[in-house]
């Protein structure tokens, strides 16, 4: 509830009062993007806990902080909530390799996709992928299942499965909702900070940068035999709330029935010997591709 009510202070300190703080005393309070940003992690790994079921005990509560916290993010719930639920399934197989580049395409254009992806592509993404359910249905099953092509038996079931969530209404319809709730929210912002404008875009930016980076962090040159086709990082212990435990990403893949608050204590004191830096690792994704084997 704590972590809760920080995000939602930030998140209208963000969207509404800073542009009148802005106005009144002008640049120092730009000093103000450093922890809205930095609390990014914090306002996904509340989403994140919703997505599994442990933001609240109530079911029907849980689904609705989640939803909040999303449109709030620009983020579409129901979408995220699929993809991360699959992910789980799925993790490092053909659809979840982002780091990775079998040749398909040219080495150059593939290197600029993945800093793209770093860079906030993630995230732009999630932001737009709600304009496919304006589209027909049968065209979005045909895009999905074209985008998902393979002859692998595993690949086929996740092409299975993601048309069928491309097809269902009621899917549809909430993300179409939340997306017009988000788009409303965010206009109704944007036109409060008046000249002040890029403030938001720019914060904006910042903290889809830190999502795309922190996404693929845990999976970045990942063999497919380690263990939860995931890894484990060291960060200091006041950086873990903020996180919210997301450093200890292989132990939330091999237990994801846990609250991140129950992950500390399935990790050995002083972390494991060939855990690294979480920072010093997130800055390594830029050196390039990583590998399968």
């Amino acid at each position: 509830m704590l972590l809760v009510g920080v995000v939602a202070t930030a998140m209208g300190v963000q969207l509404f009062a800073w542009p009148f703080l802005l106005r009144q005393w002008g640049a120092p309070m730009l000093w103000l993007m450093v922890p809205l940003v930095l609390l990014t992690p914090t306002h996904w790994g509340l989403i994140h806990e919703s997505i599994h079921g442990h933001l609240f005990a109530r079911r029907r509560l849980n689904e609705w902080a989640g939803r909040a916290l999303s449109i709030a993010f620009l983020l579409p719930y129901d979408a995220a909530r699929f993809g991360h639920l699959m992910h789980h399934r799925f993790t490092r197989e053909a659809y979840d390799q982002p780091d990775v580049h079998e040749g398909a395409n040219h080495r150059v254009l593939a290197r600029l996709g993945y800093y793209a992806h770093l860079l906030g592509g993630l995230y732009l993404g999630e932001v737009v992928l709600p304009l496919l359910t304006f589209l027909p249905v049968n065209l979005v099953r045909r895009l999905v299942a074209n985008k998902l092509k393979s002859d692998a038996p595993v690949d086929r079931d996740i092409q299975r499965l993601f048309v069928a969530f491309a097809g269902n209404k009621e899917r549809r319809a909430c993300i179409r909702r939340d997306w017009m709730l988000s788009l409303a929210l965010h206009a109704l912002a944007f036109y409060v900070y008046g000249a002040w404008w890029p403030v938001l875009a720019v914060t904006m930016f910042l903290r889809g940068v830190w999502l795309s980076v922190a996404d693929n962090l845990p999976h970045y040159d990942v063999k497919l035999d380690e263990p939860a086709r995931a890894r484990t990082f060291r960060v200091s212990p006041l950086w873990r709330p903020v996180l919210m435990n997301h450093h200890l990403h292989r132990l939330h893949h091999e237990h994801p029935t846990l609250p991140w608050t129950a992950l500390s204590g399935l990790a050995p004191e002083g972390g494991e010997p060939t855990d690294a830096g979480y920072f010093r690792s997130a800055l390594r994704q830029f050196r390039g591709f990583g590998h399968l084997r």
